[in-house]
């Protein structure tokens, strides 16, 4: 947000600083050179509205994106700035067109109904009744991807397996889409199975209004029963900012019609249905919670009340690593009985448990289906989880430090030259402040700080910045705007990839104070709040 007179002031500060006709020593001549020649490649930048304007977004590999040299110069920033999204975008589409987005779907039904219901009488003498059977029932496994033949056309191909009770089969997939313009887009399916014939779909979307879209999917499944046709159309609309509207009819086998409401806003997740239909009717209510911590932790609920019966289901996930998502729910129904579903998302890929744990409503089952997973989940997040991520994190800043370590040793030299040209004015600013009582800065460090008893094992990686900000002090003020401090003159990052913060001890008319701020912080001194109490 720095104003044109704000860069020219700095500029002519930092110039006077690294001017090399201002040293004598040959050493300090050549590297006030180089951060001279650095400071005025930073204002040809900075001080040109078009570069500058991709610079602040996108840094310096905006200024070196293909396609800039047919930008007409008398653009506006904001104009420039939808002419890179716009390149960025067709960058995206050929890298898209490269790519198969793979998802599937893995299920794995389980029967644990002998772990609370079992026939120990009729069954003692039995070898190996003494041990509840545990059977897998069903399994499902479906897997799709996606190949873009042009910019508007995409194939998909997609199949599934499934099997229960020794029974199953499987079919195959394949859609065609195109987009047909920015309000829709249709999609033909072909497919076939062993369990049923042929099937042809069309798939039709469109935007009605900005606020409203309306889905139809036609269908013909061929069979030896004759054909069976179906029809579902789905309107829905925008309600306001977070509340979406649906209006569903289907059509052919089970017909129904259905209406539902969902509000999402960025802590909870709401909705209400109801649905008329063959052979289910029912009301459902869902509330989700999300918790803004950084595991994304979110805890949900929900009630269904039909012709089928009634189900009450809870549950709650959380983020166990940068892809994964684990998440388990306890559903208890009448005449369902109890069951635990737990469900991994991995990326595109998702992992599907259901354990169906008794056909009656037993205490005993709901009390250990809902207190066994969190009990093994803080167990394997303690034991297994958290060490895995702790060393899965010091891969990942190795291998940074490693292909940053020539930029690092680069930035450090040229921060400590830096500082050497620096003693003189720093010499000049104190002499000024101490003359009116001013700001002085005592100590300074930036990096990573250890304060933590759980972390006593860590490093403290800090650097000296003493100087380099005793320097930035003018009219016995410092401020520093919300950026890291790893890029002010003098600074370097002493720990990439971890957490840093910038510690400052200073005296103000006469008295010390002491702060500490976050990487990217804004920091403004000398404060009051920041006076150390003499008394403590």
């Amino acid at each position: 947000q720095a104003s044109q007179e704000e860069l020219k002031a700095a500029y002519r500060r930092l110039c006077m600083l690294y001017h090399p006709d201002k040293h004598r020593d040959p050493e300090l001549k050549t590297q006030a050179e180089r951060l001279f020649n650095l400071v005025h490649q930073a204002y040809e930048v900075l001080s040109d509205p078009q570069t500058r304007a991709i610079y602040d977004i996108y840094g310096r590999r905006g200024l070196e994106m293909e396609g800039w040299e047919v930008v007409e110069r008398k653009r506006t920033a904001a104009e420039i700035r939808e002419e890179f999204e716009r390149l960025q975008r067709e960058r995206e589409e050929r890298r898209l067109q490269q790519r198969t987005n793979p998802k599937g779907t893995i299920s794995v039904g389980i029967d644990a109904t002998d772990l609370f219901d079992r026939y120990d009488e009729e069954y003692e003498d039995v070898p190996g009744s003494s041990f509840p059977q545990i059977e897998i029932n069903k399994m499902h496994i479906s897997q799709s991807i996606e190949a873009p033949l042009t910019s508007t056309d995409t194939a998909i191909l997609s199949g599934n397996l499934s099997t229960q009770n020794g029974n199953g089969g499987g079919s195959i997939n394949l859609a065609l889409r195109r987009v047909t313009s920015a309000k829709g887009w249709g999609e033909l399916e072909f497919g076939a199975g062993d369990l049923h014939g042929p099937l042809f779909g069309l798939k039709i979307f469109r935007n009605l209004t900005p606020r409203c879209f309306i889905t139809t999917n036609c269908a013909l499944q061929f069979s030896s029963r004759g054909v069976r046709p179906g029809l579902t159309t789905v309107l829905a609309r925008n309600l306001d900012k977070n509340t979406m509207g649906y209006l569903q009819w289907r059509w052919g086998i089970q017909s129904a019609m259905n209406t539902s409401i969902v509000r999402d806003t960025k802590t909870s997740h709401f909705t209400v249905a109801m649905q008329l239909g063959i052979p289910h009717s029912f009301m459902m209510v869902s509330y989700q919670h999300k918790f803004q911590d950084e595991d994304q932790t979110r805890v949900k609920g929900s009630l269904k009340v039909g012709f089928f019966g009634t189900i009450v289901e809870y549950g709650a996930e959380r983020k166990i690593s940068r892809h994964s998502v684990l998440g388990a729910t306890v559903s208890v129904g009448v005449p369902q009985g109890v069951s635990l579903k737990i469900k991994l998302n991995r990326a595109s890929q998702t992992y599907f448990f259901p354990v169906h744990l008794t056909d009656q409503l037993l205490p005993s089952a709901v009390f250990y289906a809902t207190v066994g997973p969190l009990v093994i989940y803080f167990a394997m997040h303690r034991l297994v989880i958290k060490p895995y991520l702790r060393a899965q994190k010091e891969r990942e800043l190795e291998k940074q430090r490693e292909s940053t370590a020539s930029d690092i040793l680069q930035k450090k030299q040229e921060a400590e030259a830096a500082v050497r040209l620096m003693q003189e004015s720093v010499r000049r600013i104190i002499e000024a402040e101490e003359a009116r009582m001013g700001l002085i800065v005592v100590n300074a460090w930036y990096g990573k700080f250890v304060n933590d008893n759980s972390r006593k094992n860590e490093k403290v990686k800090v650097i000296d910045v003493t100087v380099p900000l005793q320097c930035l002090v003018k009219d016995s003020k410092l401020i520093l705007t919300e950026a890291s401090k790893a890029g002010l003159p003098g600074f370097y990052d002493p720990c990439v990839g971890e957490e840093k913060s910038l510690k400052v001890l200073y005296q103000f008319r006469g008295v010390l104070h002491q702060v500490m701020a976050a990487d990217n912080e804004a920091l403004r001194i000398p404060k009051q709040s920041h006076r150390i109490d003499a008394d403590g």
